[in-house]
């Protein structure tokens, strides 16, 4: 149980760095980070760390897959969560 609470906390804060390394990369027109990485970050468990940095940094908040699929992934992950943690 508590492994599994670490991996989540690393996975959040590995996404909430890596949405705010893609924020800086678009805001120097480099290269970026492509989209299916940080939706499959998100579903990967890092979810409120993707939702975090999305409110934090103004970051891919007028792209609809990101304004509802991440909150869609964080709704499902704490259902799963809860779900498991309470059985």
């Amino acid at each position: 149980m508590k492994l599994f609470i670490v991996c989540l906390v690393f996975i959040n804060v590995i996404t909430f760095f890596i949405y705010g390394s893609d924020k800086q990369r678009a805001k120097k027109n480099r290269w970026r980070i492509p989209e299916k990485t940080l939706i499959l970050l998100a579903a990967a468990g890092g979810s409120v760390g993707a939702w975090l940095a999305m409110r934090m940094f103004r970051h891919k908040t007028r792209k609809p897959v990101f304004m509802y699929g991440i909150p869609v992934i964080l709704l499902c992950q704490m259902g799963l969560y809860t779900y498991f943690f309470i059985s």
